[in-house]
């Protein structure tokens, strides 16, 4: 018997799986790096956007929902890999003037990594005709973006300044 051929939507699915699983990582890693942020704004910053990721992990409950799936993760090593060099810069840089710059630039690749997926998976699901699905694909990617650049202008501010 022949194995069923792989379509759109099951990579789809596979990759709202991937980012589901990053998402509840960053949730428990962004309270360790507001602890270990130097700067009251940027510490401000990874609280406020645990607060979004939360919604946004609520989005992709709801995308699940509409496809008639289970929310659940599946491993992704890609996340994993970035969590562990914020963690490394954390161990690395603590009580150091480029801890702060070292926390965003960790902050960033994250965000770069989520604006990547969420972009994807929005157009996947607009070309399969999932249009509840791309509107909250869409929202959470925005918000993925205003932190990114909310992040530029911290560093660009203040942070960067400080570590030199």
């Amino acid at each position: 018997m022949a194995a069923k051929e792989k379509t759109l939507e099951d990579l789809f699915l596979t990759t709202l799986k991937d980012i589901y699983y990053a998402e509840k990582q960053i949730l428990r890693a962004l309270p360790k790096m507001a602890k270990a942020a130097e700067s009251e704004e940027l510490r401000a910053a990874f609280e406020k956007h645990r607060a979004e990721t939360e919604g946004q992990v609520k989005r992709l409950e709801q995308v699940f929902e509409g496809m008639g799936k289970k929310a659940q993760g599946k491993t992704c090593e890609a996340i994993q890999g970035i969590i562990d060099e914020g963690k490394e810069i954390m161990e690395d840089f603590a009580d150091s003037e480029a801890l702060d710059a070292g926390l965003v630039a960790a902050a960033q690749a994250v965000e770069h990594y989520e604006i990547s997926r969420y972009g994807t998976l929005r157009s996947w699901a607009q070309e399969l005709g999932m249009k509840d699905a791309a509107k909250l694909l869409e929202q959470t990617l925005q918000e993925e973006k205003k932190t990114d650049e909310a992040l530029s202008k911290l560093a660009e501010a203040r942070v960067n300044q400080k570590a030199a």
